[in-house]
């Protein structure tokens, strides 16, 4: 397993980390990705850690709260032995404060958290969305705090605008407080949006991207091609869960460049999907899912080896799309303001 630098902090984090959004299935929208118990979810951390995997990611509204639970049992007895990533902001309650990231909500997300991963400290701590109505000074003052208590190692964001993160991490240097390490976004080779804005922010800041719905929520993992719908899966059990609209053109033009790709290499069309991520400037780690033991160690292919200069290239030029202004006027000067990728 390769280890990785996350951003400018000093925790090295394996290139891919287990996303455990598919432990304990409660909910409409949970039941979907899977239901994974204690038991299941026992052995599929063992395959990690056997191969290196010692970074597992979760939120409390995973399964309100159950996938927390159930991670925590799984790693009873070896927590000194991983990395724990875990989020809070979204609604855990039908109380007014029961979301957002208020000092009051904060601090008692932290807490429950803690509790029922069973450990007494977090390494790396997500607010999941932006919070517009909490000063950003409240949120980041609490969650220094919760690092100088120990009870958090290191501090992300998911899911922010670029102004939102480079606000906070603005405000951070200004008040001389911790400072956001990690940015988890959506980025595939369907869904570049991420390369526009937030990629030149995380080289300039030194913010580490760790990546999920890497396979663009089912869609690259090689059950979908031209002419062939899905016949298992989140996608086809309607759990596609609001994720984002992609031309189907456009779709399978890619999985025709993976395929052809994957048959080069000798590996699959996620394995393919997966490596391209891991060549991408920022990417310091993969938030890979998997509903069973055999989805697990496919995607633990996608390590040890790299593509081509040549087939990365074809891969970016078929997944090219033109970006939004301001961004297609500022490729017209990218000697002036150059990017880390191409467009």
């Amino acid at each position: 397993m390769e280890y990785r630098q996350l951003g400018r902090s000093g925790l090295k984090v394996p290139v891919l980390s287990y996303g455990t959004g598919t432990f304990g299935g409660k909910g409409d929208f949970f039941e979907k990705w899977g239901n994974a118990d204690v038991a299941e979810a026992t052995r599929l951390v063992d395959i990690c850690l056997d191969h290196g995997i010692n970074f597992f990611d979760t939120a409390d509204v995973y399964s309100r709260g159950a996938s927390e639970e159930i991670l925590g049992a799984a790693l009873k007895g070896r927590r000194d032995n991983a990395l724990i990533s875990t989020k809070a902001s979204f609604t855990m309650g039908d109380g007014p404060n029961d979301k957002g990231s208020s000092r009051y909500h904060l601090i008692r997300s932290a807490e429950a958290s803690l509790k029922r991963l069973g450990t007494d400290h977090i390494d790396l701590y997500f607010m999941h969305g932006f919070d517009a109505l909490t000063p950003v000074d409240e949120v980041l003052h609490t969650l220094d705090t919760l690092i100088t208590s120990g009870k958090v190692r290191y501090i992300g964001v998911s899911n922010f605008s670029g102004w939102h993160l480079m606000k906070a991490l603005a405000t951070s240097e200004r008040y001389g407080l911790a400072r956001y390490v990690a940015y988890q976004g959506y980025y595939s080779l369907i869904g570049r949006d991420y390369e526009w804005e937030l990629m030149p922010l995380a080289q300039d800041q030194g913010v580490g991207t760790m990546v999920w719905s890497p396979l663009g929520w089912g869609r690259l993992t090689g059950k979908i091609k031209r002419g062939q719908a899905p016949s298992e899966g989140r996608i086809a059990s309607g759990g596609e869960g609001g994720g984002p609209k992609v031309d189907d053109e456009h779709l399978y033009n890619v999985v025709d460049v993976l395929e052809e790709i994957a048959g080069e290499v000798g590996k699959t069309i996620p394995q393919v999907a997966l490596n391209w991520l891991l060549q991408r400037p920022t990417v310091s780690n993969i938030v890979v899912g998997a509903r069973n033991e055999a989805q697990l160690i496919q995607n633990l292919g996608a390590v040890g080896w790299n593509l081509t200069t040549d087939q990365v290239a074809r891969l970016d030029a078929v997944s090219r799309k033109d970006p939004p202004y301001p961004y297609w006027h500022q490729t017209g000067y990218n000697d002036r303001n150059p990017k880390p990728t191409q467009w």
